[in-house]
């Protein structure tokens, strides 16, 4: 399980991690989808690491299509968090400042599923997420997504 450390500065002592994430909008464009993470139980848009051999885009729609059943395409980068000041810190003891790129996906196919990593999902308007407990990064990811910024955002 992660702990995200706010505040604190990773210094030499840890490594960089490239992240991705997917914002999926209804038809109606007012809810996004959200997944509830097996390790901690809290919410988070779906996404995860980039793997050695694939692409940004590659990544994002393979995580989607493991934690969801969904099969999507990446349409545009909405931002790029690259906060020193949030730490993750897992249980083993590794430190992490992830570097993460936030994506707009458009559904292809498929059918929401859980999976090994996912407790639950669904599709969430601004005020249904405010009462949910969301995964400390991506509350940001979240805001700025609802905003729809016509350029991509750099935090």
């Amino acid at each position: 399980m992660a702990q995200y450390l706010h505040g604190e500065r990773i210094g030499r002592s840890g490594r960089l991690l490239l992240g991705c994430s997917a914002t999926l909008f209804d038809a109606s464009g007012s809810k996004i989808l959200l997944t509830q993470r097996e390790d901690n139980q809290r919410w988070c848009l779906p996404g995860g690491a980039v793997e050695v051999g694939e692409s940004v885009s590659e990544a994002c729609e393979r995580e989607v299509w493991e934690e969801t059943g969904l099969r999507v395409r990446v349409t545009r980068l909405l931002g790029v968090y690259s906060s020193p000041h949030m730490v993750i810190q897992y249980n083993d003891g590794n430190r992490f400042q992830l570097y993460s790129l936030n994506f707009a996906v458009e559904l292809l196919a498929g059918t929401l599923r859980l999976s090994d990593e996912t407790l639950a999902y669904g599709y969430f308007s601004q005020a249904e997420i405010a009462q949910l407990d969301i995964i400390d990064p991506h509350v940001e990811r979240i805001r700025d997504a609802f905003a729809q910024p016509e350029q991509t955002v750099v935090r």
